[in-house]
C-alpha cells in the first residue's frame, strides 16, 4: 500500500478553506454558550461536505472513508476540534446502514436531505443500563399493523435537539435457544421530533459543549415498518458495518485534536521567554513534544492503512481498533503535553488548549473504550481466551 504525501492535498486544501473563516474565538464561545455552530455546519453544507461519503446516485460525493477521515481530520485540525467533527460525524458516516442495507425507496427517501445537509439524523444505541453491552438493550418494539410502537429510554444521543430523524436500535424479540445474544434486534430510523411520544433532555458534560449530548426517553413513539432498515431481528449485524468506518473516523479526528494541540505547544514554547531564553529550549519541553509528533504521526499511519483496507473492501477490524487506540493515545498525550507547556496559561480558555485537552480525553471513551478496542485485539489478532 502506497499512499503519496500529496494525494489529498486538494482535499486538505479546500477543507482549509471554508474552516478558516471559523477561528478560535469563535470555538471557544459556542462552547461556552452550549451553542450548535449553524454557520459551521451551513457553510459545510454549501461546499457539499458533508455528502462526501454518500454514493454519487443520491447526491454525495462518491468518497471512501479514507476521504472522509481526512476530512474530519482537517476540521478538528482547525481548532474546530470535537465540536466542528461532531456537528456533520454521523451525517458524514452514520447513514452507512441506509446506504448498505436500505431499500431504493428509502436510499431516495433520505439519502439526498442527508448529503445537502438539510436531514439530521442521530444514532439511538447505548442505555443507560446496557453502556457498551449492547446485548442487554431494553428499548423495545412492538408490531401494530404497519407501524412498530417503541418504548424505551437511551443515552448519549449526540444533537437530538435538532434531528429529524434517529437510526434506532431496539428489542423486538428476545434471543432464542442457540441464538445470538444480539439475536432480536432491529433497526428503525425513526421520527424523533414527537413530543407526545419523545422526551429529549441533555446532559451537562465535561466539554464538546457546542454539540449537545441528551438522553430520550421513548413512550409509545409509532414507526412504520417501511422505515425498518434491513431485516427485522438482524439489526445488531447491520449496525456492525458502521463500526469499523466510525472507529476510523474518530481516530482521524483525535489525530485532528493532537496535531493543533501540538502546534500551538510549539508555537508557544518558541515565544514564551523565562530565565531569557525560550522555553522550547528546555529538554524538558522540546522532547516531550518532539514525542508527541512521533505518536500522532505512527498513528496517522495506521489509520491511512485502515482507511486504505475499508475501502478496497478488505477485513480492517484489526486496523480499526489500533488506529482509534493509538488515535486517541496520541491525541491526548498531545493535548497533555500542550497544556503543560503552557504551564498556568493551559489552565487559561483564551490559549484553547484546555479545550482541545477536555475533547480530546473522549476518544479514550468513545465510540468504544481503549479497553475493549484491547479486548478485540487480544482475542481476534492475539488468539487469547475472550476477556468478558
Amino acid at each position: 500500500m502506497e499512499i503519496p504525501a500529496d494525494d489529498y492535498a486538494d482535499l486538505r486544501g479546500a477543507v482549509r478553506q471554508v474552516c478558516r473563516d471559523f477561528d478560535n474565538a469563535y470555538w471557544r464561545k459556542h462552547d461556552e454558550e452550549h451553542e450548535f455552530p449553524w454557520d459551521f455546519y451551513n457553510a459545510l453544507a454549501a461546499s457539499g461536505w458533508i455528502g462526501i461519503a454518500i454514493p454519487t446516485e443520491y447526491g454525495g460525493g462518491g468518497g471512501g472513508i479514507t476521504d472522509a477521515s481526512i476530512l474530519m481530520e482537517e476540521i478538528a485540525a482547525s481548532g474546530a476540534g470535537m465540536n466542528g467533527a461532531s456537528a456533520i460525524h454521523l451525517s458524514v458516516f452514520g447513514m452507512n446502514p441506509v446506504v448498505v442495507y436500505g431499500t431504493e425507496e428509502q436510499k431516495q427517501k433520505y439519502l439526498p436531505r442527508v448529503a445537502s445537509g438539510d436531514l439530521h439524523v442521530c444514532f439511538g444505541v447505548t442505555e443507560p443500563d446496557a453502556g457498551t453491552d449492547t446485548a442487554r438493550i431494553t428499548t423495545r418494539a412492538v408490531r401494530d399493523g404497519d407501524h412498530y410502537v417503541v418504548t424505551g429510554r437511551k443515552v448519549w444521543t449526540t444533537k437530538a435537539p435538532f434531528c429529524e430523524k434517529v437510526l434506532l436500535l431496539v428489542r423486538t424479540s428476545d434471543p432464542g435457544p442457540g441464538d445470538r445474544p444480539t439475536d432480536g434486534m432491529t433497526l428503525l430510523l425513526a421520527d424523533l421530533q414527537d413530543p407526545e411520544h419523545v422526551d429529549i433532555r441533555p446532559i451537562p458534560k465535561l466539554g464538546r459543549n457546542a454539540v449537545v449530548s441528551c438522553e430520550v426517553r421513548y413512550d409509545g413513539l409509532r414507526v412504520p415498518i417501511s422505515d425498518r432498515i434491513g431485516e427485522e431481528g438482524k439489526g445488531f449485524r447491520i449496525l456492525l458495518d458502521g463500526l469499523n468506518p466510525e472507529r476510523i473516523l474518530i481516530a482521524a479526528e483525535a489525530l485532528g485534536l493532537g496535531k493543533v494541540a501540538l502546534s500551538q505547544a510549539i508555537r508557544y514554547a518558541n515565544e514564551r521567554v523565562v530565565f531569557n531564553r525560550p522555553i522550547g529550549q528546555n529538554q524538558a519541553i522540546a522532547f516531550p513534544l518532539a514525542e508527541a509528533y512521533n505518536r500522532l504521526h505512527a498513528a496517522e499511519l495506521v489509520i491511512r492503512e485502515a482507511s486504505w483496507r475499508y475501502d478496497q473492501g478488505l477485513p480492517c477490524g484489526e486496523h480499526a481498533n489500533m488506529a482509534k487506540w493509538l488515535a486517541a493515545e496520541a491525541g491526548f498525550f498531545a493535548a497533555d503535553r500542550a497544556l503543560q507547556t503552557h504551564g498556568g496559561f493551559g489552565y487559561a480558555k483564551e490559549y484553547d488548549v484546555e479545550r482541545y485537552w477536555r475533547e480530546v480525553r473522549l476518544m479514550s471513551i468513545a465510540p468504544v473504550t481503549q479497553e475493549l478496542a484491547l479486548s478485540y485485539i487480544s482475542e481476534h489478532v492475539l488468539g487469547l481466551p475472550r476477556t468478558f
